[in-house]
């Protein structure tokens, strides 16, 4: 029974830090862009996005899509780059506890 309570009470413990954590990762951000710097994406850890900056020379109204083309690329690689950092420090929770990949909080 005090394994139990152990293992509960380090369960809790546990949660309060994923919890502080993701609190945290709201906080930091990730940058990606596209078109040789034409795009930039900010997102920050908890997966939003934070600004998209757009080069004004990439602004052509005869070719809308290649801009929504470099809009895509940069949010789609900023998420990455947030997921990547997100799945980073939230391993370092469940380090050493011998949990498969992708098995931490």
């Amino acid at each position: 029974m005090v394994n139990m309570m152990k293992l509960m009470k380090q369960a809790a413990e546990m949660q309060k830090n994923a919890q502080k954590m993701q609190a945290e990762l709201a906080d930091k951000t990730v940058e990606f862009t596209s078109g040789g710097g034409m795009v930039t994406a900010v997102a920050r850890g908890d997966m939003t996005i934070a600004s998209i900056k757009i080069d004004p020379q990439c602004v052509d109204p005869d070719d809308v899509e290649m801009l929504e083309d470099l809009v895509t690329t940069a949010v789609d690689g900023a998420l990455l780059a947030a997921k990547d950092m997100a799945a980073e420090e939230m391993g370092k929770l469940t380090q050493g506890m011998g949990l498969p990949p992708g098995m931490g909080l």
